[in-house]
């Protein structure tokens, strides 16, 4: 389903397991007993909650008045089968006590996207089932008119009843769903959206539905699937990306007790898109003895051209990279000559090194391959990529597979990607069984698909006033293209769209340009993607003007921004493709006041300005991504022993009209500890074109101890069209964490992580 089809619905209705199924449609409406008939020719027979049309959501009433949402995004402790769900029961006027969710399977015929990534959900879906909810209301209440014979106008749907008021009745929904069911379905214009006054969940503190199966081990994983008959695998994969398997014996690993096959998958060679590296896998009938038959393994691989990539020695090639010119992603006013003609000309490097996803629940599925017919159990956050590579892997039909979405024990980006699903599916076929594919934190970090590293070199002039007159920005990192297509080098346009060309700030003379970069591993996804490296870079660099003008750095911020309008993008000298997030600029415009106001509010709300305690200091830096803006105050505090505690941070986003608040908040307080983690601690390094790191002794993400004492999320209000949350948190947040450091020790962070500058602490990042 296309972005720009959201909005162009029509409303089906049919029967379902005895009640009212209501269906958001982006394709129009079709028989619901041409449906039934094909479901009915299935083996397993029509299922309630079965994919009937072609929606993109179902909202299904029961005879006895219960309410289904079947949710097409992934939840992975977001919270988006809670904040869909009540957007549909607000407008349906459900009781929220009988409304229940439903996680529907992966189906891009049937649902349209379902790719949970890119902060889209809410944005995209917020009003589409809001008129799901309302087309049942509405269905409810002519039922209700016309069975006590009165004007429609005269009833009112509310907490799960019609009512009449002029005579006191009321009804159940459980009574009217009979009626419902054979009326026509409203046309869309007549729909009635409840105004925000009359909201009784949208925008309120619900507790998210699954946070208490979560929080108490009772919630159910893709690793926690189970099936009779099944068998546990594990695999070697190439160490080094492109890697191929030489010579294998596997004599040892065969006497292993409980392994029972020894299965060599094929080499996927560079670029691998979202295929599996290939190798050899060890399948047992637990995951602990195909272990100890993979650790018995005799393989020799070969490496491929792959096996000289090494981290310092690639750095400075990025390095090289930045500093002659690149290709042009924007071009405006006359930067050479006026960077020529500054009063002063400043430039600094950074470095950022790759970041795994390391989500705690790592890679796992399970899957059954039989009579021609796929069905496989993970934690996908893309099922539709799922079941699409599954067919083509698996030579059969897309009808044929089925896709089941568990929870996601963290995701990230990473299980974007389905390369672990798709090794399920190839062993299940090869021994005729059901095989669940198991992924060690070792494999999980060794054969990601990374976070690219990145160098940015900034430089800009500024005047005798201190202004800043001119502008050229360089990045070079390997694109996240190269692993879908060979020869990529440089970023396109929606990676240098994140931060560089969409630069909001009010200066003359700008120039932006991505260097060659040449990619070694996989590079894939990650929370906020490009944002990464262009807002570390942008954010300390405006601190590091600040300083050089003499100007407090959040009155510089703004300064920069200049007098609030709506940045004109088509006249600012971008080249290339327009990049806003699957947005038009007309759409959601890049406004500087709103940048400015998320700077002021968590500028005062962190009080700014105010004196801090010796070997404290305070940084603020903010960035727009994924149509929102966040702005991040971080105060660090120099312990006696030199590593760093952060007493607080104060986080401010506006988002344009925010759904579930409570989600939001834990949204940006996860996204905040998780820059803060990937900031202070968090490197994977290359030697020998392989993964130094295996484990969290060696990938350090932030743990409790460490983490902030105090986030303060300030939310500002706003009617505006709903923007991105699970990411815009973390691309400040570094930043801020670094210009904070120098506010306290006058020593410039330039390169993360910030332990690996210094010696290594168990608990805190050293910094003096």
């Amino acid at each position: 389903m296309a972005t720009e089809t959201v909005d162009r619905r029509e409303f089906l209705t049919g029967l379902a397991a005895g009640g009212l199924l209501l269906v958001v449609s982006t394709t129009g409406c079709r028989r619901v007993q041409d449906d039934l008939r094909r479901l009915a020719r299935r083996p397993d027979g029509p299922k309630a909650g079965d994919a009937l049309f072609t929606p993109a959501v179902y909202l299904r009433i029961a005879d006895n008045g219960d309410v289904t949402v079947i949710v097409h995004r992934s939840e992975m402790g977001q919270g988006i089968r809670t904040s869909l769900a009540m957007a549909v029961a607000d407008d349906l006027e459900a009781d929220w006590s009988r409304v229940r969710v439903e996680q529907a399977p992966g189906d891009e015929k049937t649902y349209g996207g379902q790719d949970t990534d890119g902060s889209h959900s809410i944005k995209d879906f917020l009003i589409p089932m809001r008129q799901a909810g309302a087309t049942g209301r509405a269905m409810l209440e002519a039922a209700a008119a016309q069975q006590w014979g009165v004007p429609v106008t005269e009833v009112k749907a509310q907490h799960h009843q019609v009512l009449h008021a002029s005579s006191g009745r009321a009804l159940d929904y459980a009574a009217l769903v009979a009626i419902a069911k054979t009326l026509p379905v409203p046309a869309k214009e007549t729909l009635r959206l409840k105004p925000a006054s009359e909201f009784h969940l949208i925008g309120k503190e619900i507790p998210m539905l699954d946070l208490m199966d979560m929080t108490t081990g009772r919630a159910h994983y893709g690793i926690d699937q189970r099936m009779d008959g099944m068998k546990f695998a594990v695999i070697a994969r190439p160490p080094v990306y492109g890697g191929t398997v030489a010579t294998v014996d596997s004599t040892a690993a065969e006497h292993v007790s409980g392994v029972e096959r020894i299965v060599r998958l094929d080499h996927t060679p560079p670029p691998s898109g979202m295929l599996p590296a290939g190798g050899v896998a060890v399948i047992a009938t637990s995951t602990w003895a195909a272990i100890q038959g993979r650790n018995a393994l005799k393989i020799t691989w070969n490496d491929g051209p792959n096996n000289s990539y090494e981290s310092t020695a690639y750095r400075a090639q990025l390095e090289e990279s930045v500093r002659g010119p690149g290709r042009i992603g924007r071009s405006q006013g006359h930067t050479t000559s006026a960077l020529a003609h500054a009063a002063r000309h400043l430039s600094a490097d950074y470095y950022l090194p790759h970041l795994a996803h390391a989500p705690m629940e790592p890679e796992s599925a399970l899957a059954l391959v039989r009579d021609g017919r796929c069905e496989v159990w993970a934690p996908t956050q893309n099922p539709q990529d799922a079941r699409d590579q599954l067919a083509k892997l698996l030579g059969i039909s897309a009808e044929n597979v089925r896709v089941n979405v568990t929870l996601l024990g963290g995701g990230f980006g990473r299980k974007s990607f389905p390369d672990f699903i798709l090794e399920a599916a190839l062993l299940s076929r090869a021994i005729g069984a059901p095989v669940k594919v198991m992924w060690t934190r070792e494999d999980d970090l060794q054969h990601d698909f990374l976070h690219t590293v990145a160098v940015e070199r900034l430089e800009a002039g500024l005047d005798a006033r201190g202004a800043v007159t001119a502008w050229l920005h360089r990045s070079a990192l390997p694109s996240i293209g190269s692993t879908f297509a060979a020869n990529v080098l440089y970023q396109d346009e929606g990676e240098t769209g994140q931060g560089m060309t969409d630069l909001p700030y009010a200066i003359p003379n700008v120039q932006v340009e991505a260097g060659p970069a040449t990619a070694h591993t996989r590079i894939g996804w990650y929370r906020s993607v490009i944002n990464i490296p262009h807002a570390f870079a942008i954010g300390s660099f405006i601190d590091e003007l600040a300083h050089a003008a003499g100007k407090d750095s959040k009155d510089f911020i703004l300064e920069l921004l200049g007098p609030d309008r709506t940045v004109d993008m088509a006249n600012v000298g971008v080249t290339g493709k327009e990049f806003n997030y699957g947005a038009t600029f007309a759409e959601y415009p890049i406004e500087t006041a709103r940048l400015r106001g998320v700077v002021e509010l968590a500028a005062n709300e962190s009080g700014w300005g105010a004196p801090v305690p010796a070997g404290h200091g305070r940084g603020i830096a903010v960035h727009r991504s994924f149509l929102s803006y966040v702005a991040s105050v971080v105060q660090v505090q120099i312990m006696p022993d030199g590593s760093i505690a952060i007493p607080r941070v104060d986080v401010a986003i506006d988002a344009g009209f925010i759904a579930h608040p409570e989600r939001v908040r834990s949204q940006l307080e996860g996204a905040t500890i998780m820059g803060l983690g990937n900031a202070l601690l968090s490197e994977i390094t290359f030697k020998d074109g392989r993964v130094v790191q295996s484990n969290f002794d060696g990938y350090r993400v932030m743990r409790m101890d460490a983490a902030p004492r105090e986030i303060h999320v300030h939310i500002v209000p706003s009617d505006g069209k709903p923007g991105g949350v699970g990411e815009p948190g973390v691309p400040p947040t570094a930043p801020a964490l670094c210009n904070a450091i120098f506010a306290a020790t006058g020593r410039r962070i330039r390169q993360l992580p910030v332990a690996a500058q210094l010696s290594h602490g168990e608990r805190r990042a050293p910094i003096a």
